[in-house]
């Protein structure tokens, strides 16, 4: 039977739901192998650094079955969720992305759910690999660790035996990805009724909300970023960008990508994009009026870039987002 470490990290407001989440499910394609005649595939533990974890200022403790010293060989290492404080977090597990290294090195599998990945690319096996996290962490991440390729549109990243994923309870589909990869889709697909998963997702654009990439210091970047954003129904190349911060066409392009990691174009998309899904969401506008707002006039083009963009249609946006309450 293979070893499976789900990690306890230190430190108050980690998320204790993608731990207990993974153990619940994992140990419940175990039981459905011994129904239907197989051998469990894990013998899974929850491990950490410490001989118990608080959580959420002392209401939840988590005591785990064996702590890092003990483990030497494990086959799978899942990284749970951490909090914001991702400097701090990262101050708080240093031995445990210690481990973490040393065991991938020594032939398991990593797996890190949402900002864990901040966890996992503190150990450097992210380094020139893919990888995803939370949306709302992205900028962060970027700017933390630049030799890592944030796929932040992804749900699920699996490069090398070591697998990410997007934000919050997304780690569910992480967690029955890896259950048809090692007990078989037939017990994926129990497990993903019983917890009622969508193995159909592969993307977290739809749930993503884009509030600029503003964590740099350029300040011409900064200024061409406002710029956009109170000007969304205006039709701006980026010839009018530079020409209006007197900056060379090359230099300005040069200098945005590197502060906000879009071109100026996917940054205009993202913008205007954003704005749209808000407006489907809170009133009756049809799609073309929605669209015309936002600087678009041809239909095709903002459906092309929508969908780009959220992985489905206007239509299917606002039909799913939007609802309309008749005032009595």
């Amino acid at each position: 039977m293979k070893h499976m470490s789900i990690l306890v990290p230190n430190g108050d407001g980690n998320n204790l739901s993608s731990i207990v989440g993974a153990y619940k499910i994992f140990n419940k394609a175990n039981e459905y192998s011994r129904q239907i005649g197989k051998e469990p595939v894990f013998n899974i533990q929850l491990v950490g650094d410490a001989a118990s974890v608080e959580f959420f200022d002392g209401l939840f403790t988590v005591k785990p079955h064996t702590t890092i010293t003990y483990v030497s060989k494990t086959d799978m290492v899942i990284i749970p969720s951490l909090n914001h404080h991702f400097r701090e977090a990262l101050q708080q597990n240093d031995a445990i992305a210690g481990w973490i290294e040393e065991r991938y090195k020594g032939g398991a599998e990593v797996a890190s759910i949402c900002t864990g990945a901040f966890l996992l690319a503190a150990t450097g096996l992210l380094d020139g690999k893919s990888c995803s996290t939370h949306w709302s962490a992205a900028d962060s991440f970027r700017t933390m660790f630049p030799n890592v390729q944030l796929r932040a549109d992804r749900l699920i990243t699996d490069e090398k035996g070591i697998y990410t994923n997007g934000g919050a309870y997304s780690f569910l589909n992480l967690v029955i990805y890896l259950v048809e990869k090692y007990y078989g889709r037939p017990t994926a697909i129990y497990c993903s009724k019983v917890f009622q998963v969508d193995m159909t997702r592969n993307s977290q654009n739809e749930f993503a909300v884009f509030t600029g990439q503003k964590q740099h210091d350029d300040e011409v970047v900064l200024l061409a970023q406002e710029y956009i954003e109170h000007n969304l129904d205006q039709k701006i190349t980026v010839e009018d960008l530079s020409a209006r911060f007197n900056v060379s066409r090359r230099n300005f392009d040069r200098r945005f990508i590197k502060a906000t990691g879009n071109t100026p174009i996917e940054y205009f998309q993202r913008v205007k994009i954003e704005a749209a899904k808000k407006a489907l969401e809170t009133n009756r506008k049809t799609i073309n009026e929605v669209m015309y707002e936002v600087g678009y006039s041809d239909v095709k083009a903002f459906r092309e870039v929508f969908r780009k963009i959220t992985g489905i249609s206007p239509l299917e946006y606002k039909n799913k987002y939007y609802r309309y309450t008749v005032q009595v």
